[in-house]
């Protein structure tokens, strides 16, 4: 029997045909093919090999494609890609350097409202003159690897701002819910032009040991109305915080929010002074009444006029360059193991054993490092 649709009908036709029949078959309408005639033309050029100069090139241009691509490529975990992705790295940090960009980290308990009042604060970023990438850093699927709350598709309008940049990246496993390349694609966005830098957190309560480490500024948003205000928020966190905004201070919530603000105001005050010289404080915003944004930022650029003006903005930054060098020695110790022919041949095995019981977990980790080490 043909595969054909065509000649099955044509079969079925012929079978049941007779020249005294009223049954006739016209010509059905050739269908158009299933996949696109321009498809390969579309990956022919995806494949085209992208030099460190053309993307640099785009990068310099502001070419938001290039960037993408560019970040992907730092993201990539293929060993042919690190080599260049380190070399675009350093390229991009000579430009990075120049430019005095804002890193703002932002945390908070989930369902604070932090995806909403990034997008409308944003906007009021790029309203003033400001150039803004925000990296919103999502929960990974266990299946997928892939972000499972899409950031992007939850701030549409900031999504068509010419002046703002969003890239959502799949914390993919990562400790403390922080993207594993977030600092190296901070460095590819302020290399483009971006002088404002968002970056958002899982906010699972472990992620902010890492925003901190990479950011300027440490903004944390709360809501009221929750219980115990200050139940199940970490003294580390609010110590790190350098803003606290109590987000939905907006309807019949508006009392709640500012006896929280209060609260929080009083509570940071407890805590010893910061090496910045720099008063944490806690403010009221509403993310859909537009509310609150203009205090928030003129907080910042305080800020900003402070520790610019007392030299703590570029101690900060090299003391953060000093903990990457750890982290970058940690993560290619960890890509270096798994990647050895030895490990990666043995590592299978040693798992059936863990898993059938015959071997206890640290004793075949044990061999495992054993056999990386000859």
């Amino acid at each position: 029997m043909s595969n054909n649709k065509s000649d099955r009908q044509g079969d079925f036709f012929d079978e049941y045909h007779h020249d005294d029949s009223a049954l006739v078959m016209n010509d059905g309408i050739e269908q158009p093919p299933i996949v696109n005639p321009y498809l390969s033309n579309i990956v022919r050029r995806r494949r085209a090999a992208m030099t460190v100069e053309d993307y640099m090139k785009g990068i310099l241009e502001g070419n938001t494609i290039v960037l993408s691509q560019a970040i992907t490529l730092v993201e990539s975990s293929l060993p042919e890609h690190r080599d260049m992705a380190h070399e675009l790295i350093v390229r991009c940090l000579e430009h990075s350097k120049r430019k005095e960009s804002m890193r703002i980290g932002i945390t908070g308990v989930p369902g604070a409202g932090k995806s909403t009042f990034i997008e409308a604060f944003g906007n009021l970023v790029t309203a003033k003159g400001h150039r803004l990438a925000v990296l919103a850093i999502d929960p990974s699927s266990e299946k997928t690897k892939g972000s499972i709350l899409g950031d992007k598709t939850r701030m549409e309008t900031l999504c068509n701002n010419p002046m703002a940049f969003i890239r959502p990246s799949p914390s993919a496993g990562s400790l403390g819910g922080v993207a594993r390349k977030t600092r190296e694609t901070i460095l590819l966005c302020e290399a483009a032009g971006y002088d404002v830098v968002f970056i958002e957190t899982v906010g699972v309560g472990q992620s902010e040991t890492a925003v901190h480490s990479m950011s300027d500024f440490f903004l944390l948003i709360l809501i009221s109305g929750a219980g115990d205000d200050l139940q199940g928020i970490k003294r580390g966190v609010m110590e790190m915080s350098d803003l606290i905004t109590v987000n939905k201070a907006d309807g019949n919530n508006i009392e709640k929010a500012n006896m929280a603000r209060a609260l929080y105001s009083n509570a940071l005050h407890l805590f010893p002074p910061t090496e910045s010289g720099w008063a944490p404080t806690a403010l009221t915003a509403s993310s859909v009444e537009k509310t609150g944004l203009e205090d928030i930022w003129a907080m910042m650029e305080k800020y900003f006029k402070l520790v610019k003006g007392n030299g703590y903005y570029w101690k900060r930054r090299l003391e953060q360059d000093r903990y990457w060098m750890y982290e970058t020695i940690n993560n290619s110790l960890h890509d270096m193991f798994y990647e050895d022919p030895s490990v990666a041949a043995a590592l299978p095995d040693y798992e059936r054993a863990v898993l059938d019981g015959k071997i206890d977990s640290f004793s075949a980790a044990g061999e495992l490092l054993k056999l990386y080490r000859r």
